[in-house]
């Protein structure tokens, strides 16, 4: 091939279209991530290359780049031909975002990377001539991402005293953080979570009998900070509207070396008002979110909570901030998606509660020491991103065991047969995604019916996830005779949503808890990836009718419901803040999102399109991935001549607005029957039933969907 030929020299945001263009990239270039990562645990990838994808750690090449993986990303946008930037784009052939809002240079084409290369050609040659030694000489070795031994992980040990009555609780936490960057450190972050207020929150001035303000937020406070090893204290701080703690230690903490830190810490959490959690509220705010298209953000009090005799703390604990290199994830940003952004560590939690509580975490209890009045609870888990607790009075769980997983549904005892309904779905989702995407880390998956409020129908966590009771409807009950009757005539609609959010959720372990991302940057990674694999739990499962009546009402149901509501089309690719609310959110990135895969799928076939997934999972497991690693993983199991294709259909659906064209457009003759686009913009009738009640069977399906 001669260098003016047109598969010579691919576009940047093109794949190479040849044998002996692909030949050539492959000899010249560097991952990505061999090049800009310090991170211990991740492997060397050199995705147009089949057979040699996943190999040794890029802890071998620490003396080669004294920059961690987030301060290479940047640097990169700074200097675009220096040999990292080159690698990253010819490796992955597209174009990447640019990151903390800086523009890179645009070049239409990319030359040879070591002939652009700003890094001397000797030095180049020798980082190539080792990333290559070391990629030849680990191919035999196991390809899986392995989780790191129990000594070299992060741990928590946690002591919580639990006053349900009194919403309170009192902790001690005691951390063991490793530097897992290049240099020294001496300051550590930990996230607050029932810190954060959304913008313009003003807290209530209303008192309680005793003359204590009434909260409608939960509260962390920091007591105070002490050195593990002799107790010294150590001084900290409360940054970013006291959401973030920072700790200021009295030596650095040398890269490879750990630290042990105590925390002693007490919160309290609101009382939610019950009819904020009932299924006319979670209708009603789904009629308001799609005619209003009023914005909405997730709150602290979503997740941290008492309401109807359950106590939910998502995340009641300073949790360490997510680490890349030696940068600090510590922005947390107010929006309709997930906050929680965390590395992967061991828990060992004891918590002592009334004897009359049950108290449930992301595992089994190990052990339960009785004292006057209280029970101790101890637990165990490994591999987890957070460790949320639920409790309550008359709290019971059920459970089965699906290959070396055990699986658990938590109820109220009047929820008792949609729980068992949930159970079997959750073990039939478990078996799917098993043989589908592979193993998992953990060892138990907990699915919880919780009081959530109306803005929210389900609720994430490792090892853990919660349903919004609302949806745990036993239509043969008497208490359905107080429903509406747009609402009861939606039997089969509820009970469909309730199954399709349970494989959902249970996707979630994989797409979120074992393989990381950051959910405010990227929510597709994890959002619209678990939409997709509940999908696939009704092909497996129901067969590919049901699978075609699935992906017609929950994914293309959606979105075409939202734009005829008149919501605009959007990129799914965006950050969780721009879009404004959980409508939107559902529309575009659980649904449009979710939609790229199939696209991916039908595209590459099954063979090629599940290789794809297992080896994204598989690598990227136990780490915090991004957009370039997924993609990059397609690219990879392509054949040549796709890759061009591939790399178009991620950008086509992250990048474009086709949603109307690859989806559906907006419905006019359901417009016609709501008043719209006459009432699309003015306020709705108090009672929405009595507006929408004959409107027909499609809009009911899509406002009582769980979002």
């Amino acid at each position: 091939m001669k260098k003016h030929d047109p598969g010579y020299y691919p576009k940047l945001g093109e794949a190479p279209t040849s044998d002996r263009g692909l030949e050539l990239w492959r000899c010249s270039i560097l991952n990505r991530k061999a090049v800009a990562s310090s991170s211990p645990g991740l492997p060397l990838r050199l995705p147009w290359d089949c057979e040699q994808r996943d190999h040794s750690t890029a802890k071998q090449l620490h003396h080669l780049t004294d920059e961690s993986k987030r301060r290479n990303r940047l640097a990169v946008v700074k200097q675009r031909n220096s040999l990292p930037r080159v690698a990253e784009a010819a490796t992955l052939g597209w174009k990447s975002q640019p990151r903390c809002g800086l523009s890179p240079k645009r070049n239409r084409y990319l030359v040879s990377p070591l002939a652009q290369s700003r890094v001397s050609q000797p030095i180049a040659s020798i980082v190539l001539l080792l990333v290559l030694g070391l990629t030849l000489s680990t191919a035999a070795r196991n390809q899986n991402h392995q989780p790191l031994p129990p000594e070299k992980r992060l741990r928590y040990q946690i002591h919580l005293i639990l006053d349900f009555e009194s919403r309170t609780y009192d902790g001690i936490e005691r951390v063991r953080w490793i530097n897992r960057g290049d240099h020294p450190t001496s300051t550590l972050f930990f996230h607050l979570y029932p810190n954060i207020r959304f913008p313009g929150y003003t807290p209530p001035t209303e008192k309680t009998p005793s003359g204590d303000l009434i909260s409608d937020e939960p509260l962390l406070e920091i007591m105070e900070v002490r050195a593990a090893s002799n107790g010294a204290p150590i001084p900290f701080a409360l940054d970013d509207q006291e959401t973030t703690l920072r700790i200021n230690l009295r030596d650095a903490v040398a890269p490879s070396a750990a630290v042990e830190i105590e925390i002693k810490f007490k919160g309290t959490v609101p009382e939610i008002d019950p009819e904020e959690t009932g299924l006319l509220a979670h209708v009603v705010q789904q009629v308001s979110a799609a005619i209003r298209s009023t914005r909405e953000v997730r709150r602290a009090r979503d997740t941290n909570f008492r309401c109807r005799g359950v106590m939910m703390l998502g995340a009641a604990y300073p949790l360490l901030a997510a680490r890349s290199g030696d940068d600090w994830f510590r922005r947390i940003e107010s929006s309709i998606g997930d906050a929680l952004m965390t590395d992967a560590s061991d828990y060992e939690v004891t918590i002592d509660a009334p004897r009359i509580i049950a108290v449930y975490a992301p595992v089994p209890v190990q052990t339960v020491q009785q004292k006057e009045g209280a029970n101790t609870s101890t637990f165990m888990a490994e591999n987890l991103r957070d460790f949320a607790i639920v409790a309550g009075r008359d709290l019971r769980s059920e459970e089965k065991q699906v290959g070396e997983v055990i699986i658990r549904s938590i109820f109220r005892p009047d929820h008792e047969a949609t729980a068992r309904r949930v159970l079997s779905i959750a073990g039939d989702a478990l078996r799917v995604y098993l043989a589908r995407f592979g193993p998992l880390p953990m060892k138990s998956i907990s699915i919880v019916d919780a009081p959530l409020v109306s803005t929210m129908g389900s609720a994430e966590f490792a090892g853990l996830s919660a349903i919004a009771s609302a949806f745990y409807i036993d239509f043969d009950s008497s208490t359905m005779r107080n429903m509406p009757e747009p609402i009861r005539e939606q039997r089969a609609s509820v009970e469909d949503s309730l199954e399709w959010t349970v494989a959902h959720v249970v996707a979630h372990q994989w797409w979120g808890a074992a393989v990381g991302n950051d959910p405010g940057r990227e929510p597709v990674l994890d959002e619209a990836l678990a939409n997709w694999s509940a999908l696939l739990y009704y092909r497996e499962s129901h067969g590919e009718q049901q699978a075609a009546s699935a992906l017609e009402e929950q994914l293309r149901g959606v979105y075409k419901l939202y734009r005829t509501f008149g919501g605009d089309d959007m990129e799914a690719g965006r950050a969780a803040r721009e879009y404004r609310n959980s409508f939107q959110y559902a529309a575009i990135v659980a649904s449009k999102g979710a939609l790229m895969f199939e696209a991916l799928r039908k595209l590459l076939g099954d063979e090629k399109f599940f290789a794809a997934l297992r080896d994204y999972y598989h690598a990227n497991s136990l780490e915090v991935a991004d957009m370039d690693d997924l993609r990059g993983a397609f690219i990879a199991e392509a054949a040549v001549e796709q890759r061009r294709t591939v790399n178009r259909t991620f950008d086509r659906w992250l990048s474009s607005k086709r949603g109307d064209e690859d989806i559906g457009p907006p419905d006019p003759k359901l417009a016609a029957d709501l008043g719209l686009p006459a009432r699309a913009t003015a306020k709705p009738d108090r009672n929405v039933f009595t507006a929408f009640a004959k409107v027909g069977k499609f809009f009911w399906q899509q406002m009582t969907k769980i979002r």
